[in-house]
């Protein structure tokens, strides 16, 4: 099968099986999105969904953030993962944010990855979501998923991955394939015990073409 073939057929079945595919972070504004993403790191989506609304209820737009210390902020957020580091990544955006950009999260991507805390994956999730822009967040769920599927092939990094995806999916998927993709890994194509006798593409996967998971 060739690769735009195999592309085009996994979209379509992606398409059928979750007409509705977004974030599962709890968000109302673009900051919001930005401060759980940053939480999300290495960190559940569930676990991070615990400790925002005290956190945003606190702390609801940047300019509140910004008047607090990494201290203040780590008692909202001990129980993630690196709560030091993220504290101090919060507190230095939300400053950032307010001296640099008026308290607006940028729509463009090398802006936002010039706020601490954020790199490419969180700037291309905040171009995505909230841009709706042709962005490509690779994340392990992404990068694995991707290479055992047959969309990519043998991608070492996540940018290489990032790149193989956004050749071959037409720009206006991208935003809903990103989430295609993770909730597909989350859900499904897991990392140990993939559940394909649940998997839309059971028949389309190139792992399993190879005689991989029964």
């Amino acid at each position: 099968m060739r690769i735009q073939e195999r592309y085009n057929q996994v979209i379509s079945r992606f398409e059928e099986a979750m007409p509705v595919a977004e974030t599962e972070l709890h968000y109302e504004t673009p900051f919001q999105l930005l401060v759980a993403v940053i939480l999300s790191a290495q960190c559940t989506d569930k676990r991070v969904n615990m400790v925002t609304p005290a956190l945003f209820k606190a702390y609801p737009d940047a300019e509140a953030m910004a008047l607090a210390t990494p201290e203040e902020i780590f008692e909202y957020v001990h129980s993630v993962s690196y709560p030091n580091n993220k504290s101090k990544h919060l507190a230095a955006m939300a400053r950032m944010l307010v001296s640099d950009f008026g308290g607006v999260v940028p729509e463009d991507v090398c802006d936002l990855q010039k706020l601490p805390g954020v790199g490419r994956k969180t700037a291309n999730v905040i171009a995505a979501v909230v841009f709706e822009q042709p962005a490509m967040p690779v994340d392990t769920h992404v990068f694995r998923v991707s290479n055992r599927i047959g969309l990519t092939r043998n991608s070492k990094t996540p940018l290489e991955t990032e790149r193989e995806l956004t050749k071959h999916i037409p720009p206006e998927k991208i935003p809903t394939a990103h989430h295609w993709l993770i909730l597909h890994g989350r859900y499904v194509c897991q990392a140990r015990k993939p559940k394909c006798d649940q998997c839309c593409i059971n028949d389309l996967c190139a792992y399993k073409q190879k005689g991989g998971y029964a």
